[in-house]
């Protein structure tokens, strides 16, 4: 396939601008994540709890989250605050299955059960992921962050992508 033929694939999936953040009360502590998914004119919130947890981890639920709700292959614009998220899945995670899930300390990674979640929902998708400098007066990611540290423990199916 030439490049001409993959530019008008990637311009037939649909776009989901999708935002994420993580919260944890105590480090660890009880956390919250939460997800805003954008579609054409349709915005989806997901939400959710855990007990014990770490501010890591809630950062990634979120986006396993958002991309585990989208039902079809989508072009998506994935915005969070967190450099952990954004820098692990762009430069890191390459390097950690090479070294079969060690890190340059040769330590085991952690929330290796989780970075190989967000793999499997990452796969079927484009994703550009962008860093966001959180409390900065973006207006959705501050949306996000009200949300994950609301404390909402109700769930929400995403919004399908046709």
């Amino acid at each position: 396939m030439n490049r001409s033929d993959e530019t008008k694939q990637l311009e037939l999936l649909p776009k989901v601008v999708i935002y994420t953040d993580g919260a944890c009360s105590g480090n660890p502590g009880s956390g919250g994540w939460a997800a805003i998914l954008r579609y054409t004119d349709v915005e989806k919130k997901l939400l959710g709890i855990e007990e014990n947890t770490t501010n890591n981890r809630m950062e990634l639920m979120a986006a396993i989250s958002a991309l585990e709700a989208l039902r079809h292959p989508c072009l998506v614009e994935m915005y969070t605050d967190s450099t952990y998220v954004k820098n692990g899945i762009t430069q890191w995670v390459g390097r950690w299955l090479k070294n079969n899930w060690l890190n340059s300390a040769k330590q085991s990674v952690k929330n290796q059960d989780l970075w190989q979640r967000l793999l499997v929902a990452a796969e079927p998708h484009q994703i550009s992921w962008y860093w966001v400098k959180g409390h900065s007066g973006d207006k959705l990611n501050d949306r996000v962050d009200k949300l994950a540290r609301s404390g909402n423990s109700s769930r929400s199916k995403g919004q399908d992508c046709k």
